[in-house]
């Protein structure tokens, strides 16, 4: 079985506009950085897991997922999140994929635990497998298997609607719900939880 991680990355120094009132661009651009980083050696660390792809229309990520052993794929203009998505589960499936995973750059607490976690559900496809954030309203992990199997859904009230698309491709719906993936990184109040704030602002 080949598994392939998707990683979508917005520009690094326009990512986590909302923590504005806290960090600086260049510390925001800093943060985005080490997240990026930990979110590709995280996946590089899983053996089942042939290839990382990042996902961005920003030449420093796309040279940093580069650097650190990952594919890449350069968006073209602004397209939406779930667009670009689409393209790069295309190159997936074309290089014969059997399964994706979608994992966002902005998961302080990811680990390979949480990632095997979400590859042991699935079994006996078709399936779906979903990790809610906290507020179980977005996607901080999507398993698709086979490739292609429901079209994107990423943004508000993303959980929901991509637990609704696997019921309608009659896919057998897997959550997988774990603090580590449950945190993703939005508002202060979030670098507090991940024990981030200090750390960033003393550099």
């Amino acid at each position: 079985m080949i598994w392939w991680a998707i990683v979508p990355v917005k520009p690094l120094t326009q990512g986590k506009s909302r923590l504005g009132s806290v960090l600086s661009q260049a510390e925001r651009a800093d943060l985005n950085t080490r997240l990026l980083s930990h979110t590709i050696q995280t996946l590089k660390s899983v053996a089942e897991i042939e290839q990382v792809l990042v996902v961005s229309r920003d030449p420093k990520a796309l040279a940093l997922a580069r650097d650190l052993g990952a594919r890449t794929v350069q968006e073209n203009g602004a397209p939406h999140l779930n667009t670009a998505l689409g393209r790069a589960t295309a190159l997936a499936k074309n290089s014969l994929a059997g399964g994706v995973l979608v994992v966002p750059a902005d998961l302080p607490l990811l680990t390979s635990e949480a990632i095997q976690a979400v590859l042991e559900k699935a079994v006996h496809p078709p399936v779906i497998v979903v990790a809610p954030d906290r507020h179980h309203l977005g996607t901080n992990t999507l398993l698709v298997y086979p490739v292609g199997l429901i079209k994107y859904e990423f943004g508000r009230d993303s959980y929901e609607r991509h637990r609704q698309q696997a019921l309608k491709a009659g896919a057998r719906l897997e959550i997988c719900d774990l603090p580590t993936l449950a945190l993703d990184i939005d508002l202060p109040e979030d670098l507090e939880l991940a024990g981030l704030g200090q750390s960033i602002t003393k550099k």
